[in-house]
């Protein structure tokens, strides 16, 4: 299964990003079996700004990615935009996955918040506008196996991918919009991670860049097979990467070492 992951940068104009994330979308659906897009991909600005940027899923961005799947025989990890939810003040932060018969064939809500303290000019609280979900989600890519999905720092708690894991994902996607501080030193560290404890691919999409207000992303978006190697790896600019999903690997390395097959439940309870 040919991947094409796709990393942007992203402002506070949501109809400009889109635009973006739809047109890069499009090529790389044009020669990909699977496109994987960043978090966020519709918004970054002031918190404020994520409930005006907020949309029913389907609404209009999901919409146009349903269409770029149809017409291209691809399935899309739409990133992640904001949901509207049950509550006045947060949205959702959730990731779509979208089929080739342009359908949505899964829906995941970030978990993890991101409530920080980088320092005292870097302080971010995601929960003070976003809602979390409540449950992991896979679902199945006919002739390749179970997806597993995921969301930026969702990557810092093992026990969710493991969950994945169980559930038999073979690949995991990681949109995200890390940060610039906490980037450069954890980001390809913990996805390796996380490809290596699984055995499985691990594919993430970051947003690059800087955005309003004064804030950077660290973008460098890569694909982890299950070994822990680096397959491809974006430089910092936007565009796509390619690279192959190949479930064989995925087999020999779970045969060579059966790290899955050996763990003790118990000792996760």
């Amino acid at each position: 299964m040919r991947v094409g992951v796709v990393q942007i940068n992203v402002q506070d104009d949501k109809e400009a990003n889109v635009r973006k994330a739809h047109g890069f979308a499009r090529e790389a659906a044009a020669s990909a079996d699977l496109v994987v897009l960043p978090e966020n991909l519709s918004y970054l600005g002031p918190d404020d700004g994520k409930l005006a940027a907020a949309e029913p899923i389907p609404g209009p961005t999901i919409q146009g990615f349903q269409e770029i799947a149809r017409s291209s025989d691809a399935w899309i990890v739409c990133g992640s935009i904001p949901e509207l939810s049950d509550e006045e003040e947060r949205v959702y932060n959730t990731s779509v996955l979208v089929g080739p018969d342009g359908r949505i064939h899964a829906s995941y809500r970030k978990i993890h918040l991101f409530d920080v303290d980088l320092s005292a000019d870097m302080v971010y609280r995601e929960s003070d506008h976003v809602k979390p979900g409540d449950r992991p989600v896979t679902a199945e890519i006919p002739g390749f196996g179970t997806l597993g999905m995921s969301i930026c720092y969702d990557l810092r708690f093992p026990e969710l991918y493991r969950r994945l894991a169980d559930a038999g994902a073979k690949v995991i996607t990681v949109p995200a919009a890390f940060t610039l501080e906490t980037g450069k030193d954890h980001w390809e560290t913990l996805l390796r991670a996380r490809a290596i404890e699984n055995q499985a691919y691990v594919v993430a999409a970051g947003v690059m860049g800087s955005y309003p207000p004064n804030r950077r992303t660290y973008g460098r978006s890569l694909v982890v097979d299950p070994w822990g190697v680096v397959v491809a790896k974006a430089s910092d600019v936007e565009g796509v990467i390619f690279t192959d999903l190949r479930p064989e690997v995925i087999d020999d390395v779970r045969r060579k070492v059966p790290a899955l097959r050996h763990r003790v439940p118990a000792l996760a309870s």
